[in-house]
């Protein structure tokens, strides 16, 4: 019989070991099944409001009312990587868990200006994880409510190299942002930049005038969620205590049975917690 102290050690040691491996699971495998989920979900409502000619064409829906993070866009392909992703409003770690995301203060896809989209280059589906391979003259399309827009390829850069000429009047530009580096493991951000080749749209109206949050910008982390962390952390010690008194009472077999999968339950909350903390590029 262990006594009070090596029982909880125990405990202790086990709740560590599931967490990193619910944490390493999560990241590189739940977190791409859950890419996966949200990408099936946001085509298929985008492919209806593109049906019904009500999809987005500015930062507004077709009421005029501001979008939603993580409200679908526009599709985008990528015939060279077999490239299709839906991309979302907003750039947040949470918008880019869904798909590939749109910098809110840009313009979209295929207006006059720059529009900025990052995506991850390995967790969540990695979407962006090939496009430094990306060569000029390589062609991009994404269809928006405004039709198909086709961009070129010019090239990729890196922090510290030199930025493409600045637009001409009625230009349109396309920024690809992901993570540099051994996947999982950022060093830098990537840029690809592309320019329209197809005709100019005209930018919607703009409803909001405020500096973009700084968890939406490349390679943030979001702090918002941390109380969900907090509270999921309280569950999975209430299920440690409990399997704590449950194996003085009742015996380890017992024990095992029944808060093993409680005990993995509460680790993959605290993991996926842990895992939106994380770099919005990663």
């Amino acid at each position: 019989m262990l006594s009070p102290g090596e029982a909880l050690a125990r405990s202790v040691v086990t709740t560590l070991l599931l967490l990193v491996m619910m944490f390493v699971l999560n990241v590189t495998v739940f977190s791409h099944l859950q890419h996966l989920a949200s990408q099936q979900r946001l085509e298929d409502d985008l492919r209806a409001q593109l049906a019904a000619g009500t999809a987005p064409v500015s930062e507004g829906t077709f009421e005029d009312v501001l979008l939603a993070d993580g409200a679908p866009v526009a599709i985008m392909d990528i015939p060279r990587l077999r490239f299709h992703e839906v991309v979302v409003e907003g750039t947040s770690s949470a918008q880019t868990a869904l798909g590939v995301g749109h910098r809110r203060d840009s313009v979209l896809p295929g207006q006059a200006g720059v529009s900025v989209l990052m995506g991850r280059a390995a967790a969540f589906g990695g979407p962006f994880s090939a496009i430094s391979s990306l060569e000029p003259g390589d062609e991009i399309t994404v269809r928006t409510g405004q039709g198909l827009q086709v961009f070129e390829v010019m090239g990729l850069r890196y922090a510290g190299d030199p930025t493409p000429p600045n637009l001409t009047r009625g230009e349109s530009r396309l920024i690809l942002q992901t993570a540099r580096g051994v996947p999982y493991i950022p060093t830098g951000i990537a840029y690809v930049d592309a320019r329209l080749v197809s005709e100019t749209q005209p930018a919607g109206a703009r409803l909001t005038t405020t500096t973009l949050d700084p968890s939406h910008r490349a390679m943030a982390t979001d702090v918002r969620t941390v109380w969900a962390l907090v509270f999921a952390v309280q569950f999975l010690i209430a299920v440690e205590i409990a399997a704590v008194w449950s194996f003085r009472r009742f015996g380890a077999q017992k024990t095992w049975i029944v808060f093993l999968p409680v005990g993995a339950l509460a680790g993959f909350f605290v993991a996926d917690q842990l895992t939106r903390l994380l770099p919005n590029l990663l």
